[in-house]
């Protein structure tokens, strides 16, 4: 937990009992239904919150827009989000009903009121999103044919509406079909190991009725 307070150091009260209760809750849940690697669960702050956090250091949502998490998998990124601003709206969306169980009774438990969730694939969800948020859940030319119809018109934030998606490695060939997008590394942020080669990719995305 401090390592989130270390680099988001303006969290009201209940923003930190929120993101203190993660750890048990995940440790409890994961015991039953394994969303978190084992390796993975003893840094969870670091490997997992702080990690979807770095969307926030990219950009801050403005109050009243919308984000799809897709393939948020045990909710991240969506679920620190969420906990970070409470007055956007986030739909979290996995095709593992298991994970999605997991999400709805984190999400009750710390008293969310800014989430819905949907078991399915995000092929199905109807509506419009001011960005699309992910994990790597797969090469960046299947996840744009994916969400690309789901970007909402109206623009509200100081870079046009699209994609953020959390990556790491070399992103060169996979980017190859996409001059537009934009790469931070997550170091520019955070000074851990762990993120010397994870990195955001911002891509925009023209609205498409």
């Amino acid at each position: 937990m401090e390592i989130v307070k270390k680099y988001f150091a303006n969290l009201s009260p209940k923003q930190i009992a929120q993101f203190d209760a993660l750890e048990g809750l995940y440790r409890e849940w994961n015991a039953q239904i394994n969303v978190i690697s084992r390796k993975d669960i003893d840094a969870l702050y670091e490997r997992h919150v702080l990690h979807s956090l770095g969307i926030a250091k990219r950009l801050r949502f403005e109050e009243g827009s919308s984000i799809l998490d897709v393939g948020t998998g045990g909710g991240f990124p969506g679920i620190p989000l969420a906990i970070l601003f409470p007055k956007v709206n986030f739909h979290l969306v996995d095709a593992i009903g298991k994970k999605i169980t997991v999400v709805n009774e984190v999400v009750k438990a710390i008293g969310l009121t800014n989430v819905k969730t949907t078991h399915g694939r995000v092929e199905k969800i109807k509506g419009n999103y001011d960005f699309i948020v992910s994990r790597a859940v797969t090469n960046m030319d299947d996840f744009v044919k994916w969400v690309r119809k789901k970007i909402a018109k109206k623009q509200q934030h100081s870079i046009k509406n699209g994609i953020l998606y959390l990556k790491g490695g070399d992103l060169t060939e996979e980017l190859r079909n996409f001059p537009s997008a934009q790469i931070t590394d997550l170091r520019t942020f955070f000074t851990e190991e762990f993120f010397e080669t994870k990195k955001i990719v911002y891509l925009p995305i023209k609205y498409r009725p």
